[in-house]
């Protein structure tokens, strides 16, 4: 691998680390389809040149007021905030829509130690925004009508499972054992992953400090030392310990101290990053080493992942020159079957538009990381704005990242 790339991987890997209830409700939060939840990718992008395709700006849709029943998600099939960064509105395309977004907060402890946490806004149908909360995380399911939750003070000892209509904690999932510092849905929505540590893995210690730039900063330690697989309807919680990998060739000690599972397309398996090659480690539900699935043969860094129907693969920055582009892959062969206007590849609205981070020609040729979400086609011919271009830079904390969520 290209020494630019490892760093590129390794950059985004940083970035994002730093990243039951009462009979039915389990029934409650899946729709009739059964296709798998995306995950926005978060932080600091590859150092590009600045220019791209004029975007082509359309109408969008705005969300209605929600009627007097239970507030629901707005439908239409694209709805988007361009004038808004961060949004305040709901952003939405095809089947996903940004059900939460959070930026870094960064508190300094006394003696030199810090902790660097999530500020969430979670997405409210009754007011049609994004309301600020105080959990430490939240995975909302597909459907959009609950939320898994965790209380400040990582790590938790209890998920707690958040009805998005009453704002109310229907039911808190304890814990015995190991606490927990991230938790997210199963493709389904039946199932609960949460990673388990032995410290706050956002904690950066004065003693594991390391340059960044020109300043020295407190790093992270560790922590990782298994997840539970729990089930929504009983509660059931099962723990299988799983440390994080030890690599003293490539290790980058002190950078993050996050390493969250996560479910692979289908919920069969787990995976978590790996900013080398093959990009991706994987394990079965036990917390045994697994083959990365026929499916996933092509799937590497960038968060889009699988398509819907699973032919197409989400892939990496591809842009020549000053272009800024990626490429869309044919799932079997790994062959490039798409060169599209997009920095990163976010989510797949559908089988045939993606979600992406893009730049703006006049806006990116002097700092790319001004990136806004835009809805892109195969075709790379079209060009929809969702929100409006982000500031600072890919270190700023307070960049806004979001989650996606099928509606």
């Amino acid at each position: 691998m290209k020494v630019e790339e490892l760093v590129r991987r390794s950059l985004h890997h940083m970035a994002e680390s730093d990243a039951r209830p009462a009979p039915g409700l389990a029934g409650r939060v899946l729709r009739t389809r059964r296709r798998r939840r995306v995950k926005g990718l978060t932080g600091a992008v590859a150092s590009v040149a600045a220019v791209v395709a004029v975007a082509v700006a359309v109408p969008l849709a705005v969300p209605g007021s929600g009627g007097g029943e239970p507030a629901t998600v707005p439908q239409e099939d694209v709805i988007g905030r361009p004038g808004e960064s961060p949004p305040r509105g709901l952003i939405a395309a095809g089947d996903l829509a940004v059900s939460s977004w959070y930026t870094f907060e960064t508190e300094k402890l006394p003696g030199g130690d810090a902790i660097a946490s999530r500020k969430w806004r979670l997405y409210d149908a009754e007011t049609g925004r994004y309301e600020e909360t105080d959990w430490a995380w939240i995975d909302v399911a597909p459907g959009m009508r609950t939320a898994a939750v965790l209380e400040r003070d990582l790590p938790a000892d209890r998920i707690g499972l958040l009805d998005l209509a009453t704002g109310e904690v229907d039911r808190w999932i304890p814990l015995d054992g190991e606490g927990v510092g991230a938790v997210e849905f199963s493709p389904d929505g039946e199932r609960l992953l949460a990673t388990a540590y032995s410290h706050d893995p956002d904690h950066r210690f004065k003693d594991a400090s390391y340059w960044m730039n020109e300043d020295k900063v407190p790093g992270a330690k560790r922590a990782r030392t298994g997840f539970y697989v729990v089930d929504v309807a009983s509660g059931d919680a099962a723990y299988r310990a799983l440390p994080f990998v030890e690599d003293p060739e490539h290790g980058m000690p002190g950078m993050t101290g996050r390493e969250d599972l996560r479910w692979n397309s289908d919920g069969e398996l787990l995976w978590e990053h790996w900013p080398y090659e093959p990009g991706r480690l994987y394990y079965d539900l036990s917390g045994t080493k697994a083959e990365r699935p026929a499916p996933e043969k092509h799937v590497s860094f960038p968060e889009a992942g699988l398509s819907p129907n699973g032919r197409l693969v989400g892939g990496d920055f591809a842009g020549e020159g000053d272009e800024i582009a990626s490429e869309v892959l044919d799932s079997r062969t790994g062959k490039r079957v798409a060169k599209v206007p997009g920095q990163q590849l976010l989510a797949w609205a559908d089988d045939e538009r993606l979600i992406a981070w893009g730049c703006d020609p006049g806006v990116c040729q002097k700092n790319e990381y001004k990136n806004r979400l835009v809805l892109i086609g195969l075709d790379g011919g079209k060009v929809i704005p969702l929100s409006g271009n982000r500031v600072g830079d890919g270190a700023d904390a307070g960049r806004w990242n979001p989650e996606f969520t099928e509606r």
